[in-house]
């Protein structure tokens, strides 16, 4: 592959010696939206920390953009799990977005006219201008998730590495998250996503990375998305998820719960 935008080779990660990730091998394209997928417990999660250099690994090694991150950090930006973070810390909305403009090998640096007008900019990508100055304990779940995407875009990066960012959202706040990253995808940006929905990833990604531990598959998302591969990271689960599938299909149960979209609104 010319230029990718990330190399995994031969990557091996244990918690406590019992393998989380095991011999892992893949280049990823660049200006691609690019999904995550595998069941609980399959490394996906630790797969984005290895990248980003919170977790080292036992073996194997990745680059990014062809280098090693510390060479390229500045063009990296990272979004957590939501449920990992601590949410009662005291900040406002504000405060965390303009942490996305502060450079590690910097911290002292004093934020700029710039750095504010970034932070501003990103907010209004996000609709969350109006809560500037709300605390982000008193945020729903949907607007605390885009309060960190648009620290993230404040980094103004070339790369996104995004743990699970519609989890616990509602569907309106996912429709809008997914507009904001396919517009970021235009702009050529690269964006990363872990992800847990078979059922919506086929239509938001252009490329699957497909884990159980192990790799299974890597590559355009009709590739992918096959039976055989499936089977091979699910195993049984696979059959439970289309048997509920089925049934939502045939008794048109609704796929959100009633009421969630107006409390996201709060």
């Amino acid at each position: 592959m010319k230029n990718p935008i990330i190399e995994v080779h031969n990557l091996t990660v244990s918690y406590n010696k019992r393998p989380v990730l095991w011999d892992v091998d893949y280049e990823l394209p660049p200006g691609q939206l690019i999904g995550v997928l595998g069941p609980n417990g399959s490394g996906k999660t630790t797969m984005l920390k290895t990248i980003m250099g919170l977790i080292r690994p036992d073996s194997g090694f990745v680059e990014v953009m062809g280098k090693k991150l510390d060479e390229v950090r500045d063009k990296v930006s990272y979004v957590p799990q939501r449920e990992s973070v601590d949410w009662d810390f005291p900040a406002n909305v504000m405060d965390v977005v303009l942490m996305g403009r502060y450079n590690p090998k910097h911290m002292f640096r004093r934020l700029s006219k710039e750095d504010r007008e970034l932070a501003v900019a990103a907010l209004e990508k996000v609709n969350m201008l109006p809560f500037a100055e709300r605390q982000i304990s008193q945020l729903s779940g949907g607007q605390q998730q885009r309060v960190f995407i648009a620290r993230a875009l404040a980094r103004q990066a070339d790369l996104y590495l995004m743990d699970e960012p519609f989890a616990g959202v509602d569907a309106a706040s996912e429709e809008s998250i997914l507009e904001l990253l396919t517009g970021m995808k235009a702009e050529g940006k690269s964006i990363m996503v872990v992800h847990h929905d078979l059922q919506t990833a086929r239509n938001f990604f252009d490329w699957i990375i497909l884990l159980n531990t192990s790799l299974v598959a890597s590559g355009p998302v009709n590739e992918v998305f096959t039976e055989q591969n499936l089977q091979a990271a699910y195993g049984g689960k696979l059959t439970v998820l289309s048997q509920i599938a089925d049934l939502v299909a045939s008794k048109a149960f609704p796929l959100r719960e009633k009421g969630l979209q107006d409390r996201e609104k709060l």
